[in-house]
């Protein structure tokens, strides 16, 4: 069996080399066949890396020079930038720490007693001098019974004091014209004795008399103190009766629990059956004339406000509508400790973890609210003013 030798290219640069002899070998039969192999896939040629192109580096100075310039523009920029902010904030005093507030009543009875009827449901707008609730009115129009019972009694003791005192007075007008007879009787009888034209028994008579009439004096003057001081003591019976019957009168009317103020109920939880207690607030009412936007300022913001200044509220609850407003007051001092209900206000000086710069509270007041708007007590507002 004869094999042919592959050729190869001669590399390049290299001898030629002589002619290969071929060789031919007989064809093979159909039994020594065999069927062909395909030869391996012969791999591609890596290709050798090429190397970058060289980098030109800048003279040390010209970068320096660079650095400089691009420090300069940032630099200048945040300056221009603080000079700007500076500027608006000098002819535009904003904040977002600003709500809405009003006056929360709270409405307590004034009496205690059962509760038997609720006049009203939660978030009811209400006008000043409508009925809340009801207390039951039955123990309190007793005890006025009671003490109009009491006043029917001195009265009527009274009454006889004063007859006890007429009477006592009469008997002394009585007993003194008698004693003034007495008296002349006791002086003519005495006169006569001396002259010996009575009897000794005569005198003894008129002395006696005359004694007599002295005690009953003495008795009418008793009874005309005693009366008086009967007519004092039963006409402050009187008085302290009538105080009291004033008292469960004024305690009868407090049943009926009336609103204070015009208003709006919020949160009502009061239902009939429950036990209103003296001073304890069952019901809280938002006061509809005491609407008012406290917004917190910053203290170099206020160096140019003025009380009776113009500004503009922005509401969350009606938002992209601007509302004028009056400047109605400032705040003089707010309290740096948190504390509850201090006489002075507390604002406080962090925010998401940021320590602000302390706040002073500004209120102002809507001018000329359109017919019909609503205010919501605790809202969120923003407020501008150009000082």
């Amino acid at each position: 069996m004869s094999a042919t030798a592959p050729s190869a290219d001669p590399p390049p640069g290299a001898a030629p080399e002589a002619p290969a002899v071929r060789i031919v070998e007989p064809a093979p039969t159909a039994a020594e066949a065999k069927p062909a192999v395909a030869p391996p896939p012969v791999p591609a040629p890596i290709a050798a890396p090429v190397a970058p192109a060289p980098v030109e580096v800048a003279p040390r100075p010209a970068r320096e020079a660079s650095r400089l310039r691009r420090l300069l523009v940032v630099g200048g920029t945040i300056l221009g930038l603080f000079v700007v902010y500076q500027i608006v904030v000098y002819f535009v005093a904003y904040t977002d720490d600003a709500y809405v507030r009003s006056d929360l009543v709270a409405v307590a009875s004034e009496v205690t007693g059962p509760i038997l009827k609720v006049h009203v449901v939660d978030n009811q707008d209400i006008k000043k001098g409508d009925r809340l609730f009801t207390i039951d009115p039955l123990p309190f129009q007793l005890i006025v019974n009671q003490r109009q019972a009491q006043i029917d009694e001195q009265k009527a003791l009274v009454k006889v004091s004063q007859e006890e005192l007429s009477s006592a007075r009469a008997a002394l007008a009585a007993s003194t014209s008698a004693h003034t007879y007495a008296q002349q009787e006791q002086v003519r009888f005495a006169d006569l004795a001396k002259s010996q034209y009575a009897p000794r028994a005569e005198l003894d008579r008129a002395n006696d008399e005359l004694r007599r009439t002295a005690a009953e004096m003495r008795i009418s003057e008793f009874a005309i103190e005693k009366a008086q001081n009967g007519i004092v003591a039963h006409q402050a019976a009187l008085n302290l009766a009538m105080a009291e019957m004033a008292t469960a009168q004024w305690g009868l009317g407090k049943t009926e629990v009336v609103a204070p103020t015009d208003g709006t109920i919020t949160n009502l939880t009061v239902r009939t059956g429950d036990t209103a207690n003296v001073n304890v607030p069952i019901i809280g009412i938002v006061d509809a004339n005491a609407w008012r936007i406290m917004a917190n300022y910053k203290q170099d913001y206020i160096r140019s406000f003025e009380v009776g200044g113009t500004a503009w509220v922005w509401l969350d609850s009606q938002p992209f509508v601007f509302h004028r407003a009056r400047i109605q007051g400032i705040a003089r001092g707010f309290s740096r400790e948190v504390g509850e209900q201090k006489l002075l206000p507390y604002v406080a000086p962090t925010t998401d973890w940021i320590r602000l710069q302390r706040r002073i509270p500004v209120t102002l007041t809507l001018v000329d609210p359109p017919p019909g708007f609503k205010l919501y007590m605790g809202a969120d507002a923003r407020t501008i003013i150009f000082p």
